[in-house]
């Protein structure tokens, strides 16, 4: 994980679609320049009354959404999970589990140019241009990505269903 300093901020994204807070069991498939994520949404049926629960894996039909990242220079996926995010270097700034954020002056994505200024035809303006530093939380995992923008479908299906609509959007 890269180190933060002071100069990291957390800006919540709102238009991204709630996650399972349950099980959303994310799924990555990733190319050289694009990164697709999948997930389950949260989809509590209005008559709900909290006595029961549903259980859900990979083969539920289920709420699903697919985040493309386009021009991605770097994904992470792992720790924490919800019970440890306490530990994540930003949670104190604002980041949580379940959501999906972005992280202005980003403390990665400088570490990354500073990797790549040793290239002999490194230029800093033009190096990670339009980079940006997104963040999705999860209940078991946390998934971080450097990437210049995003797309958001969404789907139902299983996240078994997904694979295929997830390589043709990276591919």
């Amino acid at each position: 994980m890269y180190k933060v300093d002071s100069k990291d901020k957390v800006n919540e994204l709102t238009e991204f679609p709630q996650s399972s807070v349950g099980a959303p069991i994310p799924l990555i498939i990733a190319s050289e320049s694009k990164v697709s994520v999948a997930f389950y949404l949260n989809d509590i049926p209005e008559d709900w009354d909290g006595s029961e629960i549903k259980m859900v894996d990979s083969d539920s039909v289920e709420p699903v959404a697919i985040v493309t990242f386009d021009w991605c220079y770097a994904h992470y996926s792992g720790s924490p999970n919800d019970e440890a995010f306490s530990g994540h270097p930003l949670a104190s700034r604002g980041l949580g589990p379940y959501g999906s954020y972005e992280i202005l002056n980003s403390s990665w994505i400088r570490t990354l140019e500073s990797m790549n200024s040793v290239h002999p035809y490194h230029d800093k303006k033009r190096f990670m241009e339009n980079a940006r530093h997104f963040v999705l939380s999860f209940h078991d995992s946390t998934f971080e990505c450097i990437a210049r923008d995003y797309t958001i479908h969404i789907e139902k299906g299983s996240i078994k269903d997904m694979i295929p609509k997830m390589t043709k959007l990276i591919l």
